[in-house]
């Protein structure tokens, strides 16, 4: 197919995969019909960005990596609304993109990285990580990218499934179980685990939950404290959580709920080589929260590696960036990796 039939032919796609809004009852209020067109306009245009995102991912690395998109079962929704309904029950089914070295030698074992994309509602965006992603390639690394459920992209169902701290947590275990079955040449005791922000807060958890399933982690600028952090965010942002389908409780009204979802509770588990980087300029995850993560480490005798940064210029995205400082900070996350990972022997 000529380059330039590509998006187009992708945006047909997806407009013909995108399911139909939901219907509303006959006698709803004009406000509510305009927010539901609202909601499935958003939703629609979501799924084409990610499309086209898709063809992205392939144009920007196909040079490096072969890189595909694949759909693996992860646990059943956290909450069922109907439980008798057809279908209830189902394993939800996780996409990730899957980026594997061209160069690589199959008849030799390599390690793993499980890269956890951020936000409360996001996805693993070519814009964000593709820079990040090339630079782990060509060190030698294969690296998968869960979509897990809650990220956007893939209709209002799979967005509805969030499970912050929760679900969402199994879903990236199991990709990186689904890679090691997949994949001979992956060597599972060489399996390291990274995110920035939401990403960073389910890379803790994975490593807290499950420490024998990675050989290394780094957080970058993580979430760690949900009760803190209710407590500095928006009403908006507050309701994301207390919504009915997600939490359905406020931190008032259910403290130890998102205490059971925070990295910071969990801390006595740690028993993975770990590196935390955050910034005192930090914009979305107040350096606060971090400062609680890394004295409960402390508190609870754990070794482990951090660095606060002071004022970085970036804020919550500070190595993230093409900054001479960024590529510093990622130099260092690469260095610490290699330790454990050993990729390119």
């Amino acid at each position: 197919m000529p380059r330039a039939l590509a998006v187009p032919f992708c945006l047909a796609v997806a407009l013909a995969q995108a399911p139909p809004p939901a219907p509303l009852p006959s006698a709803a209020p004009p406000s509510a019909v305009a927010a539901q067109a609202g909601r499935s306009d958003r939703h629609r245009n979501d799924q084409l960005a990610k499309a086209i995102d898709d063809l992205q991912w392939r144009l920007a690395l196909g040079d490096l990596a072969a890189v595909d998109k694949v759909r693996y079962t992860s646990l059943p929704p956290a909450k069922q609304p109907n439980p008798t309904a057809q279908g209830a029950g189902n394993p939800v089914i996780i996409p990730a993109y899957t980026f594997i070295p061209r160069k690589l030698d199959r008849s030799k074992k390599h390690p793993l990285i499980v890269f956890t994309h951020g936000g409360v509602h996001s996805n693993f965006a070519s814009g964000s990580y593709v820079h990040i992603v090339r630079e782990l390639l060509e060190q030698g690394y294969v690296v998968l990218a869960p979509e897990y459920r809650g990220s956007t992209g893939y209709g209002a169902g799979f967005y509805d499934l969030i499970d912050y701290g929760g679900r969402e947590i199994d879903d990236v275990l199991e990709g990186r179980r689904w890679m090691i079955e997949q994949y001979s040449f992956l060597d599972p005791g060489r399996v390291g685990a990274i995110g920035w922000s939401h990403g960073g807060l389910i890379s803790l958890l994975m490593i807290f939950r499950q420490p024998e399933a990675f050989a290394a982690a780094y957080a970058g600028v993580p979430v760690s404290d949900l009760v803190a952090r209710m407590g500095y965010k928006s009403g908006a942002y507050r309701a994301i959580f207390s919504a009915r389908g997600h939490i359905g409780k406020t931190a008032e009204e259910d403290v130890q709920e998102y205490l059971r979802r925070s990295p910071v509770s969990h801390v006595r588990n740690l028993a993975t080589p770990l590196l935390i980087h955050t910034n005192t300029n930090d914009e979305d995850v107040n350096v606060l929260e971090v400062q609680r993560l890394i004295a409960a480490l402390k508190a609870e005798g754990k070794k482990f590696e951090y660095r606060i940064y002071q004022n970085a210029p970036g804020g919550h995205a500070f190595n993230r960036i093409d900054t001479k400082l960024a590529r510093e900070s990622r130099a260092e996350i690469y260095a610490f990796l290699a330790q454990y990972l050993k990729p390119g022997q």
